[in-house]
Protein backbone atom coordinates (compact mmCIF):
# COMPACT_ATOMS: atom_id res chain seq x y z
CA UNK A 1 0.00 0.00 0.00
CA UNK A 2 1.92 2.92 -1.03
CA UNK A 3 1.85 5.78 2.30
CA UNK A 4 0.66 9.31 1.16
CA UNK A 5 3.00 11.97 0.30
CA UNK A 6 3.98 14.35 3.58
CA UNK A 7 3.19 11.72 6.31
CA UNK A 8 -0.56 10.03 7.37
CA UNK A 9 -2.91 12.56 8.14
CA UNK A 10 -5.46 11.00 10.75
CA UNK A 11 -8.80 13.05 11.58
CA UNK A 12 -10.78 12.47 14.53
CA UNK A 13 -13.77 11.39 12.33
CA UNK A 14 -11.44 8.32 11.19
CA UNK A 15 -10.84 7.52 14.97
CA UNK A 16 -14.25 7.03 15.45
CA UNK A 17 -14.99 4.82 12.68
CA UNK A 18 -12.19 2.43 13.19
CA UNK A 19 -13.35 2.33 16.25
CA UNK A 20 -17.48 1.61 15.22
CA UNK A 21 -15.80 -1.31 12.70
CA UNK A 22 -13.41 -2.92 15.33
CA UNK A 23 -16.63 -3.02 18.01
CA UNK A 24 -19.68 -3.92 15.53
CA UNK A 25 -17.31 -6.31 13.29
CA UNK A 26 -19.17 -5.74 9.85
CA UNK A 27 -18.89 -2.56 7.89
CA UNK A 28 -22.65 -2.66 7.54
CA UNK A 29 -23.11 -2.52 11.41
CA UNK A 30 -20.77 -0.33 11.87
CA UNK A 31 -22.65 2.03 9.19
CA UNK A 32 -25.56 1.80 10.76
CA UNK A 33 -24.31 2.70 14.37
CA UNK A 34 -22.85 6.11 12.79
CA UNK A 35 -25.67 7.20 10.71
CA UNK A 36 -23.45 6.16 7.30
CA UNK A 37 -23.83 4.57 4.16
CA UNK A 38 -21.96 1.45 3.98
CA UNK A 39 -20.36 2.76 0.80
CA UNK A 40 -19.14 6.04 2.42
CA UNK A 41 -18.00 3.95 5.58
CA UNK A 42 -15.67 1.97 3.29
CA UNK A 43 -14.22 4.27 1.28
CA UNK A 44 -13.35 6.74 4.80
CA UNK A 45 -11.65 3.02 6.11
CA UNK A 46 -9.90 3.11 2.11
CA UNK A 47 -8.95 6.53 2.82
CA UNK A 48 -7.46 6.20 6.26
CA UNK A 49 -5.43 3.03 4.94
CA UNK A 50 -3.70 5.11 1.99
CA UNK A 51 -3.07 8.12 4.38
CA UNK A 52 -1.20 5.92 6.99
CA UNK A 53 0.51 3.27 4.28
CA UNK A 54 -0.97 -0.01 6.46
CA UNK A 55 -3.66 -1.71 6.10
CA UNK A 56 -6.03 -1.09 9.24
CA UNK A 57 -8.38 -4.02 8.86
CA UNK A 58 -8.60 -7.55 6.97
CA UNK A 59 -11.55 -8.70 5.44
CA UNK A 60 -12.70 -12.31 6.60
CA UNK A 61 -15.31 -13.26 4.91
CA UNK A 62 -17.85 -11.27 6.38
CA UNK A 63 -16.17 -9.85 9.39
CA UNK A 64 -13.88 -7.33 10.01
CA UNK A 65 -10.75 -7.79 12.04
CA UNK A 66 -7.93 -5.67 13.17
CA UNK A 67 -4.40 -6.15 11.38
CA UNK A 68 -1.13 -5.44 14.36
CA UNK A 69 -1.36 -2.05 12.67
CA UNK A 70 -5.15 -1.28 13.73
CA UNK A 71 -4.66 -2.65 17.04
CA UNK A 72 -1.94 -0.37 17.64
CA UNK A 73 -4.33 2.51 16.36
CA UNK A 74 -6.85 1.30 18.28
CA UNK A 75 -4.77 0.89 21.49
CA UNK A 76 -3.90 5.19 21.18
CA UNK A 77 -7.04 6.30 20.13
CA UNK A 78 -8.87 5.28 23.15
CA UNK A 79 -7.33 8.18 25.57
CA UNK A 80 -7.56 10.61 22.30
CA UNK A 81 -11.26 10.13 21.90
CA UNK A 82 -11.96 10.46 26.14
CA UNK A 83 -10.07 13.69 26.16
CA UNK A 84 -11.69 15.00 23.21
CA UNK A 85 -15.02 13.73 24.87
CA UNK A 86 -14.37 15.37 28.12
CA UNK A 87 -13.44 18.87 26.46
CA UNK A 88 -17.04 18.27 24.74
CA UNK A 89 -18.76 17.57 27.65
CA UNK A 90 -16.95 20.65 30.12
CA UNK A 91 -18.22 23.11 26.76
CA UNK A 92 -21.43 21.74 26.60
CA UNK A 93 -21.76 23.34 30.73
CA UNK A 94 -21.03 26.29 29.36
CA UNK A 95 -23.61 26.35 26.01
CA UNK A 96 -26.65 27.01 27.83
CA UNK A 97 -29.84 25.43 27.13
CA UNK A 98 -31.13 21.56 27.78
CA UNK A 99 -27.93 18.99 27.58
CA UNK A 100 -29.04 15.42 26.63
CA UNK A 101 -27.45 11.92 27.53
CA UNK A 102 -27.42 9.60 25.75
CA UNK A 103 -28.69 6.18 27.73
CA UNK A 104 -28.80 2.66 25.12
CA UNK A 105 -29.62 -0.85 27.40
CA UNK A 106 -30.99 -4.11 26.97
CA UNK A 107 -34.82 -3.92 27.20
CA UNK A 108 -36.18 -5.92 31.24
CA UNK A 109 -34.00 -2.91 33.25
CA UNK A 110 -34.57 0.17 30.30
CA UNK A 111 -38.52 -1.26 31.07
CA UNK A 112 -38.23 -1.54 35.00
CA UNK A 113 -35.37 0.40 36.25
CA UNK A 114 -35.06 2.99 34.15
CA UNK A 115 -38.47 5.28 34.64
CA UNK A 116 -37.55 5.49 38.47
CA UNK A 117 -34.55 6.29 37.87
CA UNK A 118 -34.78 9.19 35.94
CA UNK A 119 -37.67 10.54 37.59
CA UNK A 120 -35.57 10.63 40.52
CA UNK A 121 -32.61 12.19 38.71
CA UNK A 122 -35.05 14.87 36.98
CA UNK A 123 -35.57 16.48 40.38
CA UNK A 124 -31.89 16.76 40.66
CA UNK A 125 -31.23 17.92 37.18
CA UNK A 126 -34.26 19.01 35.48
CA UNK A 127 -32.63 20.88 32.87
CA UNK A 128 -31.17 17.60 31.26
CA UNK A 129 -33.24 15.70 28.45
CA UNK A 130 -32.71 11.89 27.85
CA UNK A 131 -32.16 10.16 24.29
CA UNK A 132 -33.05 6.75 25.15
CA UNK A 133 -32.22 3.41 23.37
CA UNK A 134 -33.34 -0.48 23.77
CA UNK A 135 -30.85 -2.60 21.96
CA UNK A 136 -29.01 -5.45 22.05
CA UNK A 137 -26.22 -5.81 24.18
CA UNK A 138 -24.01 -5.58 21.15
CA UNK A 139 -25.85 -2.70 19.58
CA UNK A 140 -25.43 -0.81 23.52
CA UNK A 141 -21.47 -1.17 23.10
CA UNK A 142 -21.54 -0.32 19.41
CA UNK A 143 -23.48 2.95 20.32
CA UNK A 144 -21.45 3.49 23.20
CA UNK A 145 -17.94 2.84 21.32
CA UNK A 146 -19.86 5.18 18.33
CA UNK A 147 -20.52 7.76 21.12
CA UNK A 148 -24.20 7.54 20.41
CA UNK A 149 -25.15 6.72 24.29
CA UNK A 150 -23.11 7.92 27.23
CA UNK A 151 -23.93 5.08 29.34
CA UNK A 152 -24.88 1.14 28.56
CA UNK A 153 -26.96 -1.28 30.76
CA UNK A 154 -26.49 -4.72 29.86
CA UNK A 155 -25.79 -7.95 31.70
CA UNK A 156 -21.90 -8.37 32.60
CA UNK A 157 -22.44 -12.65 31.33
CA UNK A 158 -23.00 -10.86 27.50
CA UNK A 159 -20.40 -8.94 26.80
CA UNK A 160 -16.35 -9.28 27.02
CA UNK A 161 -15.03 -9.03 30.39
CA UNK A 162 -12.52 -6.34 28.92
CA UNK A 163 -14.87 -3.64 27.67
CA UNK A 164 -12.43 -1.17 26.65
CA UNK A 165 -12.30 2.16 28.24
CA UNK A 166 -15.41 1.49 30.47
CA UNK A 167 -16.27 1.04 34.51
CA UNK A 168 -18.75 -1.35 35.03
CA UNK A 169 -21.05 -0.36 37.90
CA UNK A 170 -23.05 -3.11 39.55
CA UNK A 171 -26.71 -2.84 39.61
CA UNK A 172 -28.17 -6.09 40.76
CA UNK A 173 -28.41 -10.06 40.69
CA UNK A 174 -31.74 -10.83 38.13
CA UNK A 175 -32.02 -14.41 39.14
CA UNK A 176 -34.02 -16.85 36.56
CA UNK A 177 -37.34 -17.98 37.01
CA UNK A 178 -39.84 -20.20 35.60
CA UNK A 179 -42.34 -18.68 33.44
CA UNK A 180 -45.63 -20.79 33.23
CA UNK A 181 -49.11 -19.41 31.73
CA UNK A 182 -51.06 -18.30 34.58
CA UNK A 183 -53.44 -21.18 34.31
CA UNK A 184 -50.67 -23.68 35.20
CA UNK A 185 -50.58 -23.67 38.91
CA UNK A 186 -47.68 -25.69 40.11
CA UNK A 187 -47.85 -25.02 43.97
CA UNK A 188 -47.32 -27.71 45.85
CA UNK A 189 -47.31 -30.24 42.98
CA UNK A 190 -45.20 -33.34 44.01
CA UNK A 191 -45.42 -35.25 41.00
CA UNK A 192 -45.82 -34.23 37.04
CA UNK A 193 -48.65 -36.88 37.38
CA UNK A 194 -50.55 -35.27 39.62
CA UNK A 195 -51.51 -32.93 36.08
CA UNK A 196 -53.79 -33.36 33.83
CA UNK A 197 -52.73 -34.73 30.22
CA UNK A 198 -53.10 -30.40 29.23
CA UNK A 199 -51.21 -29.19 31.33
CA UNK A 200 -48.52 -31.87 30.99
CA UNK A 201 -48.10 -30.38 27.64
CA UNK A 202 -47.95 -26.91 27.91
CA UNK A 203 -45.53 -28.00 30.85
CA UNK A 204 -43.07 -29.53 28.79
CA UNK A 205 -43.27 -27.10 25.70
CA UNK A 206 -40.26 -25.53 26.16
CA UNK A 207 -39.42 -21.57 24.99
CA UNK A 208 -35.77 -21.26 24.59
CA UNK A 209 -34.03 -18.26 24.33
CA UNK A 210 -30.71 -18.53 22.03
CA UNK A 211 -28.04 -16.47 22.63
CA UNK A 212 -24.88 -19.30 23.49
CA UNK A 213 -23.15 -18.33 26.62
CA UNK A 214 -22.52 -20.20 29.89
CA UNK A 215 -26.15 -19.24 31.09
CA UNK A 216 -27.38 -20.81 28.13
CA UNK A 217 -25.64 -24.01 28.59
CA UNK A 218 -27.20 -23.92 32.27
CA UNK A 219 -30.56 -23.38 31.49
CA UNK A 220 -30.40 -26.04 28.44
CA UNK A 221 -29.22 -28.47 31.39
CA UNK A 222 -31.38 -27.56 33.46
CA UNK A 223 -34.59 -28.11 31.21
CA UNK A 224 -32.37 -31.82 30.69
CA UNK A 225 -32.12 -32.99 33.99
CA UNK A 226 -35.56 -31.05 35.23
CA UNK A 227 -37.97 -31.68 32.50
CA UNK A 228 -36.80 -34.51 31.20
CA UNK A 229 -39.77 -34.75 28.28
CA UNK A 230 -39.69 -31.00 27.37
CA UNK A 231 -39.57 -30.22 23.25
CA UNK A 232 -38.01 -27.00 22.23
CA UNK A 233 -41.56 -25.32 20.56
CA UNK A 234 -40.09 -22.52 19.56
CA UNK A 235 -36.53 -20.42 19.85
CA UNK A 236 -36.45 -16.55 20.52
CA UNK A 237 -33.84 -13.85 20.33
CA UNK A 238 -35.68 -11.97 23.14
CA UNK A 239 -36.52 -12.87 26.89
CA UNK A 240 -39.47 -10.25 26.43
CA UNK A 241 -40.37 -12.51 23.14
CA UNK A 242 -40.49 -15.79 24.78
CA UNK A 243 -42.88 -14.53 27.71
CA UNK A 244 -44.75 -13.25 25.32
CA UNK A 245 -45.12 -16.99 23.96
CA UNK A 246 -45.92 -17.82 27.56
CA UNK A 247 -48.65 -15.90 28.31
CA UNK A 248 -49.94 -16.71 25.13
CA UNK A 249 -50.38 -20.06 26.75
CA UNK A 250 -47.79 -21.60 24.03
CA UNK A 251 -45.37 -23.18 26.67
CA UNK A 252 -42.89 -21.96 29.71
CA UNK A 253 -39.96 -21.22 29.55
CA UNK A 254 -36.70 -19.40 31.86
CA UNK A 255 -36.54 -15.94 31.92
CA UNK A 256 -34.69 -13.62 34.27
CA UNK A 257 -37.19 -12.13 36.69
CA UNK A 258 -36.85 -8.49 35.34
CA UNK A 259 -38.27 -9.71 32.13
CA UNK A 260 -41.61 -10.70 33.84
CA UNK A 261 -42.06 -7.51 35.65
CA UNK A 262 -44.10 -4.16 34.87
CA UNK A 263 -42.96 -1.99 37.40
CA UNK A 264 -43.85 -3.84 40.87
CA UNK A 265 -45.85 -6.42 39.48
CA UNK A 266 -45.72 -9.41 37.45
CA UNK A 267 -47.06 -9.06 34.06
CA UNK A 268 -50.68 -10.27 33.67
CA UNK A 269 -51.08 -13.28 32.16
CA UNK A 270 -47.97 -15.74 33.94
CA UNK A 271 -47.06 -17.77 37.21
CA UNK A 272 -43.14 -16.90 38.30
CA UNK A 273 -41.17 -20.09 40.18
CA UNK A 274 -37.81 -20.29 41.84
CA UNK A 275 -35.40 -22.59 39.88
CA UNK A 276 -32.23 -24.06 40.65
CA UNK A 277 -30.44 -23.17 37.74
CA UNK A 278 -28.51 -21.02 40.29
CA UNK A 279 -26.73 -18.35 38.67
CA UNK A 280 -28.56 -15.01 38.53
CA UNK A 281 -27.82 -12.42 35.71
CA UNK A 282 -25.66 -9.53 36.51
CA UNK A 283 -26.81 -6.21 35.24
CA UNK A 284 -24.34 -3.69 35.61
CA UNK A 285 -24.10 0.06 33.95
CA UNK A 286 -21.32 0.59 31.56
CA UNK A 287 -19.97 3.81 31.79
CA UNK A 288 -16.85 5.52 29.91
CA UNK A 289 -13.99 5.12 32.56
CA UNK A 290 -13.80 9.29 33.03
CA UNK A 291 -17.29 10.11 33.67
CA UNK A 292 -17.68 7.64 36.69
CA UNK A 293 -16.85 10.36 38.37
CA UNK A 294 -18.05 13.10 36.54
CA UNK A 295 -20.90 15.30 37.12
CA UNK A 296 -23.99 14.57 36.17
CA UNK A 297 -23.27 11.28 34.40
CA UNK A 298 -22.11 9.83 38.17
CA UNK A 299 -25.40 11.28 39.38
CA UNK A 300 -27.24 9.36 37.12
CA UNK A 301 -25.20 6.20 37.39
CA UNK A 302 -25.73 6.32 41.36
CA UNK A 303 -29.58 7.22 40.99
CA UNK A 304 -29.76 4.27 38.78
CA UNK A 305 -27.67 2.26 41.23
CA UNK A 306 -29.91 3.22 44.22
CA UNK A 307 -33.26 2.39 42.01
CA UNK A 308 -31.87 -1.23 41.40
CA UNK A 309 -31.07 -2.20 45.00
CA UNK A 310 -34.30 -0.84 45.96
CA UNK A 311 -35.93 -2.71 43.62
CA UNK A 312 -39.33 -4.78 44.96
CA UNK A 313 -39.25 -7.99 43.98
CA UNK A 314 -42.99 -9.20 43.19
CA UNK A 315 -44.47 -12.73 44.74
CA UNK A 316 -42.21 -15.51 43.11
CA UNK A 317 -43.55 -18.70 44.09
CA UNK A 318 -41.00 -21.48 45.63
CA UNK A 319 -39.71 -24.36 43.69
CA UNK A 320 -42.45 -26.75 42.60
CA UNK A 321 -42.17 -29.87 44.90
CA UNK A 322 -41.34 -32.30 41.80
CA UNK A 323 -38.91 -29.73 40.11
CA UNK A 324 -36.47 -30.02 42.72
CA UNK A 325 -33.19 -31.93 42.25
CA UNK A 326 -32.30 -34.66 44.65
CA UNK A 327 -30.97 -33.47 47.95
CA UNK A 328 -32.48 -29.42 47.57
CA UNK A 329 -32.81 -27.79 50.57
CA UNK A 330 -31.00 -30.07 52.74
Amino acid sequence: MTKTIGGPHLTLHQLRVVWAVAHAGTVSRAAKKLGLSQPSLSQQIAKLEASIGHQVFERRAARMTLTEIGTFLLDRAEPVMREMQQLEDGLSGFAGGTRTIGIAGISSPVRVLLPQALRRFHDQYPDIGFDLHESSPSDVLAMLYARRANVGIVAASSIAQASMGFVQVPLLDDPYVLVVPEALKLDGVTSEDRLDAAQRAILNNGIHFIYGTQHQKRIEAWYETTLTNHRVVAQCRSFEVAVAMVRAGLGVCLAPALSCFAGASVLGGIRLYEVTVGIPRPLVALVPSQYRHLAPYSALIDTLREVAQDQVRPKIGPVPPFLKPSGYGR
